[in-house]
């Protein structure tokens, strides 16, 4: 009889997580009801957003308590149905968590084709970083031939589809990303006109030097250093989605120093910027137009990706505690089963 394996919260962590933040536990296999369909695990994505569902705080989702699967994004093969839509061998992708296996509901799986792409792409370039990358630029941003759009993260899940569309549109794209390899790879494979290294001295300095013309769009990813970077070089009716801020997702205190607030909410009104907050979640309706545009742009050899994968579920937690760092080199995936 085969078990399953889930990692497990443990305990919530203060400040940056560890890998004994998380408790691998054997479990018996998943038995679907009526209308259910189980499935193997075949790769698990790794996220930012998930530091969040470990924190006590409140949020735009529940957040996991301890002696709770750890949630997450999963590919895996049906082995077994009760519902009609699915048959034994489909791939699917669906929060199946931390596990060597799940059972969901038929209603929150979506089949994907093998043959379409490969099926790790689901989770990454075609999946929800794919997707947020283009409702954030596409959607929320629209920009414009001949703007300048600064990418932190360039090379992250994220950043790296938003840079490489906003070229396709006709922009000045400049990447901030953390080491020289990572800002070679975004300039000679993703196509983007610079990128920094957040990691060098006088980040504000050489992002003023490569964006003469200022800023007119940035895509919230990082926070910290890079945000203090970009606010003073925005232009007026600046667009900023604001996805994310890993730099302050282990914090436990305000950041020391002087209260900006004033100074940000002034250069809004001055400036007339407009930030917007945003959960894909929000943006379901919009997923076959990008799976449409974003898919065919990916086929006809346009866009490019980068996977950072891991072989085996156990080392999930030493992963994700990695890419908090800022160690994972492209879109970090768990390889579970083959």
């Amino acid at each position: 009889m085969t078990n399953c394996r889930e990692f497990r919260l443990k305990e919530r962590p203060t400040g940056a997580p560890t890998p004994a933040t998380f408790e691998l536990v054997e479990t018996p296999l998943p038995t679907p009801g009526e209308g259910e369909v189980l499935c193997r695990t075949l790769w698990l994505s790794l996220d930012p957003y998930m530091r969040g569902r470990i924190s006590a705080a409140k949020g735009y989702t529940r957040s996991v308590e301890p002696g709770e699967t750890m949630v997450g994004e999963c590919v895996g093969e049906v082995t077994e149905s009760r519902h009609p839509r699915f048959r034994a061998g489909d791939i699917v992708v669906g929060g199946g968590g931390w596990r060597s296996h799940f059972a969901l509901p038929g209603e929150a799986l979506r089949k994907i084709d093998p043959k379409a792409a490969p099926i790790s792409t689901a989770l990454g370039i075609l999946g929800m970083p794919g997707f947020t990358a283009w409702v954030g630029l596409m959607e929320i941003a629209v920009p414009r031939a001949g703007e300048t759009v600064v990418m932190g993260a360039a090379t992250g899940a994220v950043g790296a589809v938003a840079g490489q569309l906003a070229k396709l549109e006709g922009c000045r794209v400049i990447g901030v990303a953390g080491g020289p390899d990572k800002c070679r790879y975004a300039v000679e494979e993703l196509g983007f006109d610079i990128c920094l290294d957040r990691h060098a001295p006088d980040l504000e300095t050489k992002l003023a030097a490569a964006c003469p013309d200022g800023i007119d769009v940035y895509l919230e990813l990082v926070g910290g250093p890079v945000t203090a970077a970009v606010l003073p070089l925005l232009n007026d009716h600046a667009r900023i989605p604001v996805i994310g801020g890993i730099a302050h997702y282990n914090a436990t205190e305000l950041p020391p120093g002087p209260d900006r607030t004033p100074q940000l909410m002034r250069q809004i009104l001055v400036k007339r910027l407009k930030l917007e907050g945003m959960i894909i979640t929000d943006h379901g309706a919009r997923r076959p137009v990008f799976e449409a545009r974003v898919g065919a742009l990916l086929r006809s050899g346009r866009l490019h990706y980068k996977e950072d994968v891991v072989e085996g579920l156990e080392r999930a937690p030493e992963a994700f505690v990695g890419m908090l760092e800022g160690r994972n080199f492209g879109k970090l995936l768990v390889k579970v089963a083959a």
